[in-house]
Formats: C-alpha cells, structure tokens, sequence
C-alpha cells in the first residue's frame, strides 16, 4: 500500500521532493498536492520540469522512481477541488489554515498525522471539530506557530482496506485489455490474459493509424473534462513506455506474421506528435471553435485557434476556414501500443490465445473462465472484460446497454494522395502516410459487416475531397485496388466507457446512489471506449488499477462516477431512458 500525503502547499515543490527523499527505501508513496493555480515548468524545481503538465484543468498524475512514487495535482479553489479527491489519507501537509477543513475526515485514515502551521484559534476549533488532537508547539508570544495533529475521531471511520489478493484474468487483447495488464502487472499483479485471436489488437485497435486529440467545449462538459485528461495522460505514459517514433516498424502480426511471444528489447511506439488540425465545418462553426479557444485561454501547446490563412500554409492547400490547432495530438499506430504495454508486463503475464472466453463461472472466491464446451482457460479472483461487444456473449454481462456501430478506413499509396505534414479532420480525419500509406476515415455504419465496401471508399474519398478540394480526382478509385480496413466500435449510450466494478442487474436495488449498486464480486469492465480508445486505454486502465488497489484516483470524483459501469443501471430503475 502507498503512504498517501495531501498537501495545500505545493510552491516549487521543494515539500514534494522532501518527502520522497524521505520515503526512499521505506516503501511506495502517492502525493496529492492542491494548487490554486498549476505552476509554469520554468517555475518549478529543475527535478520536476521534465514531462511537467501543460496548464489545463483537471488532475494530473505524474509517475516517478518507476511508479514508485506518484504525484497528483489540482489546481483550483480549494473548496471546489477537495470534495473532488477520492482518497484515503495518512497524512496532511498544510502550511496555512484552509476553509473547509471537516473535509478532511472524510479523507483520513483513523491516526491520520496533520502538520499545520500558523493556526488560529478559528482553525483549531475548526480541526477539534473535524476530528484532529494535538499538542501544540508554541511559538513567540503563546500563539500556536505549528500543529502536530492525530486524527482520532469518535466517529466510525473505515479502516484501510485490505490488500487484493493480486491475481486477475483479462479478457481482450486490444487496446483496453493491454492496458489493464499493463498497469496491473505494474503494481505486482499477476495477469492472464486471453484472446480469441492468434494476436493482440486484431479487432478495432488493429488500424494503421489512430488519432489522438481532446474535445473541446464551450462549457467545458464531462465528456470534454474527461477526454482531456485521457489525452494528457496517455502521451505521458507512452514517453513512459519509449515514445512515439514515425520511423518505427508496423507490429509484425498486421502484416500477416507471426509476432513473438516476448520482444527481445522493448519496441517503440510507431506514431507522431505532428499535431492535428481540426478544421471547421462552415464559417459559422469557425466562429464557434475561435470563440471557445478564446474564452477559456488555453495554453497554445494545448490548442490555439489558426485562421483560414494559416489553416491553408499548414496543409499546403487552401481552406475556407480555419480550425483548432492541436499542436501536441498527432498519430499512433494502435497495435505498437497494445505490445509495448505487453511487453512491460514481463513475466507477471501469461498470454492465453487463440482461445474464446464464453463463460463466467464464479465458484468461492474464484472466477473460471471457460471456453466453448466448458474447457476451463484461466482462473482468477478477478476477471476485467475488455473484449468490447464481446462481453454481451456473457451471462454476467449481457444486459449492459453496449452497441457497435462499423467503421470503414480508407487506404491510399502516398503517391496518389498530397503529402500532409500533420493529421488533419472535419467531417473525417486523414493522416500523413504511415510506411507509405494514407488512411482515411472512418465511417459510422450501423451494422457489423466486416467485407470492405465499395460504398464506404467512395464515402470517405468523398470526405477527403471535401476537407482538401482539388486533392483527388474523381476517378481515383478506378484505378486503385479497394483497400481499408473495418472496425467495429463497442459504445455506450452516453459515448463514455464502462470502467470499474460491474453491476449485478439480477440483484434487487433499493438505493440511488452508485456506490450502493450491487456488484458482481471480482468482475470488472474497461468497455465501450467508441472511436477513442487510443487515448481512453491508458488512464481508464489507471482508474481501475487504482480502485482494484484502493489507492487514490487519478480522477475527479465526479468524472470518475461519470464512467461507472453502473450508472447505466441506476437510471433505469430511476425510470429514465438509458
């Protein structure tokens, strides 16, 4: 278990580093620090200015001495961003008495230490009532300079839970189920992975190139909260991994080899952060995108808002309007992930393949997964599905209100198509080629043929024409070789995914409150990641590592409910439409 500390004076970081020189060799440590604003990299101690987040809100989770010690900040008003931690807590590090401070016994652990400086007697009547003793050190003139508190409430508080018997089974060896081993092999857990294919990522994470971009919004919703901190914390975790590299090699098994089973040195990431162009759809829309870059000012690395003129000068072509600049975004090809995050895994994961999870059995603490005919392929006290639709094949799981929706990409031979230097979308997305081929894309079908249409290559040539006139000529496709690949998306009504424990939709629910839900014990879901599971992969998989650990977040409270399996369930009973 990590020692957790939450911390309200962050400064350079000069406190943070302290305690993890501290904690050197004494165990694991999670540092929570709450800013009211995030601190430029060139303000910040020279150790922490590498890989340091760009200034956007939400919670950013920073990982150091090789998961070892892991840094969460969140910036904001102090009343606004405490409820938000969902933590239990060892320590409390407060250099200034703050407002709210019953929150904190929500937080703490029972003995839970608090060092307070520059108290009152306001802010220790306040800390008294919220649970805290001490024994205060006075300073000049008897006016208490620092506390020394203990949390000892006489209100029930739970006690620290108990560690996870570390051993799961993940179905699905896509972008999501590589994830989960990955974080979850990290944390010292070992991980079964089974897949009905001879290779990962041979469903919708097979494509050539998938794009990695946030939304935007103009009132900043969840699903725009969310997939900005999915996009910041995946390209962070791929440096972890080795980086994006546009010259690596395509993973052996979309070639049509076979791939082997341990790579002798762990392999790049074959991807680019060139930077994505989000073009605007008419002037109207071009108004829209100019108008949110400018109320919420974000930094221009994140997004800035480029005119017609320079829209054009970027693509080499000119466009009627200009667009949302995402100059860190770019392209990645979705199985060189799935196997470096494989390979990360090392001994502590077994690969299972070419073998179909039908069947759930739970039997005492265990979960059997079987296949066609019964044969028992793995077993677990833990089982995360992140086989996509695949999970409604399953008794457990078959009433979660999942859907695919098809998805056609469109391959061109570079030489028949302008040379981009970055990936630009509108109505389709196009990339720069990736080992000479260019992909365009995807469709949304609302059926699940998996035969290239003819159809659907006109559909996105004529996309492409649209975001580049005068790119392609009409008759293209008559002397090109149908080429692409489909897709099926796994989504939710909502278009979130389902992370985190699965509910029981046969047990009687007599609450409204998504942590009073049944569950199926042992039984988890990363599922339902739509037409982003390049960036969604890597922070659901966190989320639901550190809930499986009861470890401290790496989302807001409210954003981390938003993605509950279970929310789906609860309105339904409440009478509302799923």
């Amino acid at each position: 278990m990590k020692h957790v500390l939450l911390a309200t004076g962050f400064g350079k970081g000069e406190h943070f580093l302290a305690a993890r020189l501290a904690w050197r060799g004494r165990g694991a440590l999670h540092y929570i620090a709450l800013l009211p604003a995030l601190p430029a990299a060139q303000d910040v101690a020279p150790e922490l200015r590498d890989g340091w987040p760009v200034n956007v809100p939400g919670l950013h989770r920073l990982a150091f001495d090789q998961g070892r010690v892991t840094l969460d900040l969140l910036a904001g008003p102090i009343e606004a961003t405490l409820p938000q931690i969902a933590a239990r807590v060892d320590a409390f590090y407060l250099p200034a008495p703050i407002e709210p401070m019953r929150a904190l016994a929500k937080l703490a652990l029972p003995g839970a230490t608090l060092a307070l400086h520059g108290a009152g007697d306001v802010a220790l009547k306040a800390l008294r009532s919220a649970g805290f003793e001490w024994q205060p050190d006075d300073g000049q003139g008897g006016a208490p300079a620092t506390v020394q508190a203990v949390f000892t409430s006489r209100k029930p508080q739970p006690p620290r839970a108990p560690e996870p018997l570390r051993r799961a089974v993940v179905i699905g060896a896509g972008m999501a189920g590589a994830a989960a081993c990955e974080r979850l092999a990290a944390r010292g857990w070992e991980v079964t992975l089974v897949e009905r294919h001879r290779q990962p990522a041979q469903e919708a994470s097979g494509n050539r190139s998938g794009i990695f971009m946030p939304l935007l919004s103009r009132d900043d919703n969840i699903p725009t909260r969310l997939s900005r901190a999915a996009y910041l914390y995946a390209m962070r975790h791929w440096q972890q991994l080795g980086g994006l590299d546009a010259n690596a090699s395509l993973p052996p098994a979309e070639a049509g080899a076979a791939a082997p089973a341990a790579a002798a040195a762990r392999p790049a990431i074959a991807g680019a952060q060139c930077g994505v162009l989000q073009l605007a759809r008419d002037a109207g829309h071009a108004q829209l995108q100019k108008a949110v870059a400018a109320h919420w000012n974000y930094p221009p690395e994140f997004v800035r808002w480029v005119d017609a003129q320079e829209a054009g000068a970027l693509l080499g072509a000119p466009t009627p309007d200009g667009g949302w600049l995402f100059s860190q975004g770019g392209w990645a090809n979705p199985a060189s992930i799935c196997r470096a995050m494989l390979d990360a895994c090392g001994a502590r994961l077994t690969r299972v393949f070419h073998a179909e999870a039908l069947q759930l059995v739970r039997t005492g603490d265990q979960w059997q997964v079987r296949a066609h005919g019964g044969a028992l392929l793995a077993e677990a006290p833990h089982v995360v599905l992140a086989n996509g639709a695949g999970a409604l094949a399953m008794a457990h799981t078959a009433e979660l209100p999942l859907y695919t929706m098809r998805g056609q990409v469109t391959h061109l031979q570079e030489q028949d198509f302008p040379r981009l230097p970055l990936v630009v979308c509108r109505e389709a997305y196009l990339t720069p080629p990736v080992q000479g081929i260019v992909s365009i894309g995807a469709t949304y079908d609302s059926d699940t043929g998996r035969a290239l249409r003819e159809a659907s290559q006109q559909e996105n040539l004529s996309r492409a024409r649209d975001i580049l006139p005068g790119a392609l000529p009409q008759d293209v496709a008559r002397h090109l070789p149908l080429a692409g690949r489909v897709g099926l998306r796994c989504m939710a009504p909502d278009r979130l995914p389902l992370v985190g424990a699965l509910p029981d939709y046969g047990a009687a629910l007599r609450s409204e409150r998504l942590r009073d839900v049944p569950r199926h014990a042992g039984l988890y879901g990363l599922l339902g990641y739509a037409s982003r599971g390049l960036i969604w992969a890597p922070l659901a998989a966190e989320l639901l590592a550190a809930q499986l650990e009861h470890e401290a977040l790496p989302l807001e409270a409210s954003l981390a409910a938003a993605l509950d399996p279970a929310r789906f369930l609860l309105k339904s009973r409440r009478g509302g439409q799923v």
